[in-house]
């Protein structure tokens, strides 16, 4: 199936719906195995401005360009022809975003036909573990089309984690000089950065207004670090004026700070320079578990409630022994009633230690199973020698 094993070629195609959420997990993978594998990756992308925010040198009026050694390229639509010629070993539909049908027939066309593979959303739920890897046949062209799914265990596909990542978290977390001088580049004074810090990553309906007046009267100062641009509302009625990056106020106990939409790199140390973080949907949950901190995670809403399934069941696996943790994660994401937010933070805030050293023990429990992007080449390699696209 590789044309060269070694170095085979690949093509992510991404259909951004979550702004930075899609972008980025396909951004991380695009790097990873172009970096640490070797890969020849093109990446296709609908939203190239959405691109720009976590990395700034994507220029969004380019048709194709090279961003750190990927070929970029705009996916403007499901129109178009293209050659066998220009299909590569690997290509990967990210969130079955629907691959243009003039690129499947060429991909059908090539010799030999390349590895599909979907690549699925994220998800605890034990239905998981039976479909990962399952093929699924076209219904009129000779190509297979594999599911792989991201996973918490050996039976799944893993998690992205890139080669020394957690070496460079660590030096940075015993390193208070570098963690101070990262958040003064952001206005934090040393105070703020000496007490308590909490970053804040959410969608719209968050109950935002309930935590801040919660955190207003706590017993300690809490610093709250928002990008620009997020829970903007809530932000802008407690700082009574524009969110915008580098503004702040305090009220209380607290002392709300709005951020510039920071890059990929430095979003990573912001979650490492925090004590607690709030994270959203898929990228952002998946970095803060290698932040090795506390976090809260809002995730993705979904038709029927079908996102409350989801986190449950992954509140099953992680939040063994924290009820607190389990009530306030359910609470923030409305799966149930939260009744009084300043005892369910002064509940959670208490148990704040043993869900810090859930997070450390959680971290290398995952990443004992392995990366996603070195287990998912290893598949396609097991593929190729399988036969399995060649029917």
């Amino acid at each position: 199936m590789l044309q060269n094993a070694s170095a085979p070629s690949l093509a992510i195609f991404c259909k951004v719906v979550d702004n930075y959420g899609d972008i980025g997990i396909c951004w991380r993978l695009a790097r990873q195995l172009r970096h640490e594998h070797g890969v020849a990756v093109t990446l296709w992308v609908d939203d190239l401005a959405s691109f720009r925010r976590i990395c700034p040198q994507v220029d969004p009026a380019a048709e194709e360009q090279a961003v750190q050694d990927v070929a970029v390229r705009h996916w403007r639509g499901q129109d178009g022809s293209h050659a066998a010629s220009d299909i590569p070993d690997i290509v990967i539909e990210f969130f079955g975003c629907e691959l243009p049908p003039g690129y499947v027939e060429a991909m059908a066309a090539r010799t030999p036909r390349p590895a599909w593979i979907n690549y699925e959303g994220l998800t605890a739920e034990d239905w998981v573990e039976g479909c990962h890897r399952l093929p699924s046949m076209h219904p009129r062209l000779k190509l297979t089309k594999h599911f792989f799914f991201p996973g918490f265990n050996e039976r799944t596909g893993g998690l992205l984690c890139e080669a020394g990542l957690d070496v460079r978290r660590r030096a940075f977390q015993h390193d208070p000089a570098q963690a101070a001088a990262f958040l003064a580049r952001f206005g934090v004074t040393a105070q703020e950065a000496a007490g308590r810090k909490v970053s804040l990553f959410c969608y719209p309906d968050a109950p935002v207004d309930d935590l801040f007046r919660a955190w207003e009267k706590d017993r300690q100062p809490t610093l709250c670090l928002v990008p620009e641009g997020v829970a903007r509302g809530q932000v802008e009625a407690f700082i009574d004026g524009a969110a915008l990056a580098g503004t702040s106020a305090t009220r209380g106990q607290l002392t709300v700070r709005v951020l510039p939409f920071v890059p990929q790199e430095d979003y990573d140390s912001l979650l490492w320079a925090c004590d607690l973080n709030f994270v959203r949907g898929e990228d952002s949950w998946v970095r803060a578990q290698w932040a090795g901190r506390p976090f809260i995670w809002h995730i993705y809403l979904q038709d029927e409630n079908l996102h409350h399934k989801k986190l449950r069941a992954f509140l099953k696996i992680y939040a063994q022994d924290l009820p607190a943790l389990d009530a306030f994660m359910l609470g923030w994401n409305g799966a149930q009633a939260i009744g009084d937010w300043t005892a369910a933070w002064m509940a959670l805030e208490t148990e704040l230690p043993r869900i810090a050293a859930r997070a450390e023990a959680w971290r290398e429990q995952v990443t004992a199973h392995g990366d996603l992007a070195t287990k998912l080449l290893d598949f396609v390699r097991e593929l190729g020698q399988g036969q399995e696209n060649r029917v």
